[in-house]
């Protein structure tokens, strides 16, 4: 049995993999701060699984407690989402995101180099890609500027990777990904983030519940079909299939040591069409009113996913309406 450290400081990606690593046979270490997180998503895990991963609760910051970490457990790999992730914090915030999202992937690549854990997917974003006007993007596609210190934070995050890879035994899978739909299809675990969502469909099952009393759409006059933004939604468990996808890319294939893969459905939902289909799939009316805009927003992010298709044998197998009827399902079923 293979033992994979998840660091989720984003909580909920982690906890979804989680599952999927322990269901897959595999031994499953959590290391969070729980600085937006919550205990009893270990309670759901075990609940889905039968299993219980072990969780200790550090940051990956601290070098002294991750040495700890590595020289008690015999870990072979490393699934890395530790990172803060809202666009529109880092711009208020952006010190607080380049210490936490870059100084602690650093130290966690630095212990694992002392205790020779050479395999890592590394949880990126299509932000690196910047605001381009080629759709759907490609893995070739030139990095651009970053339109806030969190897309920046993952751009040199990938580029610290690439460069280490050259010059330790490390081998590394970037995983570039926008928008996931977080949500069991057993309704037991999904997304609750403390505070306002910062991200479209956590804001939607809420304003669909009554907790806000609309949507605020940032605009409505974008170069697209409908005007409102667009963007590429992916369901959970299709995206923590990919990491464990690319994990095993690593265990087993040479002689390869960095590789980007692209993490999307291939298809486009505006803002508009994110709200036709919710109020299809639960049959409510959603309110909303149209705000400014804000100078990070990127009018249209959707990607070419052949390559993951083709290299990882990886494709997704839920819908958009799938994704927001879990999301609608784990919402009812949670306590308040």
């Amino acid at each position: 049995m293979k033992t994979v450290l998840v660091t989720w400081w984003c909580g909920f990606i982690g906890s979804h993999m989680s599952v999927l690593l322990l269901q897959s046979d595999y031994q499953v270490i959590i290391i969070d701060n729980m600085s937006n997180s919550s205990k009893d998503v270990l309670d759901g895990i075990e609940k889905i699984t039968g299993k219980k991963p072990i969780f200790v609760q550090w940051d990956i910051r601290d070098k002294t407690c991750l040495q700890e970490l590595f020289e008690h457990y015999p870990i072979d790999g490393v699934i890395h989402f530790a990172a803060l992730k809202a666009v529109w914090e880092s711009m208020e915030k952006p010190f607080v995101y380049y210490e936490n999202n870059i100084v602690g992937t650093l130290t966690l690549l630095e212990v694992m180099n002392q205790y020779q854990v050479y395999q890592c997917v590394f949880s990126s974003s299509c932000t690196v890609y910047g605001d381009s006007d080629k759709q759907p993007l490609s893995e070739n596609a030139v990095k651009q500027p970053c339109t806030s210190p969190y897309g920046r934070s993952k751009s040199i995050n990938e580029d610290m990777l690439l460069w280490l890879c050259q010059s330790t035994p490390l081998r590394v899978c970037s995983l570039r990904y926008f928008n996931p739909i977080w949500a069991h299809p057993s309704g037991i675990i999904g997304e609750y983030p403390t505070g306002v969502p910062a991200n479209l469909l956590p804001y939607v099952i809420k304003t669909l519940k009554g907790t806000y009393p609309y949507l605020n759409i940032r605009w409505n006059d974008y170069p697209t079909p409908d005007g409102t933004a667009i963007r590429d939604y992916i369901h959970i468990m299709d995206l923590v299939q990919a990491h464990l996808s690319a994990l095993e890319r690593i265990e087993t294939q040479y002689p390869w040591k960095y590789e980007v893969f692209n993490l999307w459905t291939g298809t486009g939902s505006s803002v508009m069409d994110i709200i036709h289909i919710a109020e299809q799939v639960t049959w409510k009316q959603l309110p909303y009113q149209i705000q400014p805009r804000r100078p990070w927003d990127v009018v249209a992010a959707y990607a070419d996913p052949s390559k993951a298709k083709t290299v990882l044998w990886w494709s997704c197998r839920y819908s958009v309406a799938d994704a927001i009827r879990d999301m609608w399902n784990f919402e009812g079923m949670r306590k308040e």
